[in-house]
């Protein structure tokens, strides 16, 4: 396909593209390895707050819980919305004014308020290793995720790169340029984990970063958009569904007491605003049924039924909240391009889109990509070691 000079040239855009950003490359995938079952692996560690204790009898009127919550949070923190999942054993998910993504939960059947919101320490710091190398923009400052996006586009590079390099000699012998061996020792099995790695886990390494850079660079960003024929929109001015998606999660009184004992669509709460919140989610859990889950909030609702494909597919909802009535529906399908890709983006990015599947491929895919800078620092340092031997 390419002369020997072609081939060195590419050899050498590899090496140069990998060499200096190869550690973060490892960074980055390892932390987005790590964050692939996060949200399993946070309802495990704290059952106790997203699993009911017993799911006897019917929820209390929703209006009663709200109005339990509300007497909880000081005056500055309102609530924005409540999630109600399909799986009748989880915690009703309530959404906060803030902090950013704040929510609580609390048990539908008796009223206790479970806990709060807060991310495992561990993810937490996987995130922001994988988003901004642990540098968080403040101030306008924003070198970790420059960092990150600039080592995202170069790994691109490198894997292109590495195809070219790898072709001429698979293509004689493809089954031993595929084949992962220890017939040479510690060194033969790194080569070859280097290359056939590299080759099994190209397309899903693509497509993690192709995605992953859409949040490091405006340019980029809009170009992507521009590729898949979708007029780019930012969210600030996209206004299709907007203030029911806002409300969306991120994902106490004693059992017996006289005022959880009344009857639903009852309560005491001296609140209005939440009146009509049970009648709106009976009506949408009674004409969407297998919905994932549904959310209510103030004046608007969404309900999301997509387990695989893109996760965020979501129909949006607006009722009065004075009767109760359904205003206006926007249904996925007609929402706006780019709201559409944004979602599609994300599945595709965190491998989402074909359920626990997909994801432990995807899981599989990042820690191979963790590891080719490794292996391929260890083809480098010894190919240097046998040059300097040989002058």
């Amino acid at each position: 396909m390419f002369n020997d000079g072609g081939m060195k040239i590419f050899r050498k855009i590899h090496l140069w593209f990998s060499v200096p950003f190869g550690l973060i490359i490892t960074l980055v995938c390892f932390s987005g390895a790590m964050l692939v079952f996060e949200p399993e692996l946070t309802r495990c560690i704290k059952s106790e707050m997203y699993y009911v204790s017993a799911s006897e009898g019917e929820p209390v009127d929703m209006k009663i819980l709200m109005e339990t919550v509300k007497a909880s949070l000081p005056d500055s923190v309102s609530i924005t919305g409540v999630t109600v999942f399909r799986d009748k054993e989880r915690t009703y998910q309530v959404n906060l004014s803030k902090p950013r993504r704040a929510s609580l939960f609390i048990d539908q059947y008796s009223g206790e308020i479970k806990g709060r919101y807060e991310r495992i320490p561990f993810f937490a710091t996987m995130f922001r290793l994988h988003r901004w190398l642990l540098d968080p923009p403040a101030d306008g400052v924003k070198a970790g995720k420059l960092a990150v996006g600039i080592s995202t586009l170069f790994f691109v590079i490198a894997l292109f790169t590495g195809v070219v390099i790898w072709w001429p000699r698979a293509r004689k012998n493809l089954p031993r340029s595929l084949s992962v061996s220890l017939k040479d020792g510690w060194k033969g099995l790194w080569k070859s984990l280097h290359v056939a790695g590299g080759m099994y886990a190209l397309l899903l390494l693509l497509a993690m970063s192709l995605t992953g850079l859409t949040w490091s660079f405006e340019w980029y960003r809009m170009a992507f958009y521009k590729a898949c024929g979708v007029e780019y929109t930012s969210r600030r001015n996209d206004t299709s569904g907007r203030s029911a998606r806002r409300n969306e999660p991120r994902e106490g009184m004693p059992r017996g007491s006289a005022e959880m004992r009344g009857e639903r669509g009852g309560g005491n709460g001296n609140s209005p605003e939440f009146d009509r919140w049970q009648q709106v989610y009976d009506e949408l859990k009674a004409d969407r049924a297998g919905a994932i889950q549904i959310t209510i909030a103030p004046g608007s609702a969404t309900v999301k039924t997509a387990s695989s494909g893109n996760v965020r597919a979501s129909d949006r909802y607006e009722f009065d909240h004075r009767t109760g009535d359904i205003t206006s529906l926007v249904r996925y399908d007609d929402s706006t391009g780019s709201e559409r890709l944004r979602g599609w983006i994300y599945s595709i990015h965190t491998g989402s889109l074909g359920g626990v599947f997909t994801r432990i491929l995807w899981f599989l895919s990042a820690l191979l990509g963790a590891s080719l800078p490794l292996t391929g620092y260890y083809i480098w340092i010894r190919r240097l070691r046998k040059n300097k031997n040989r002058v």
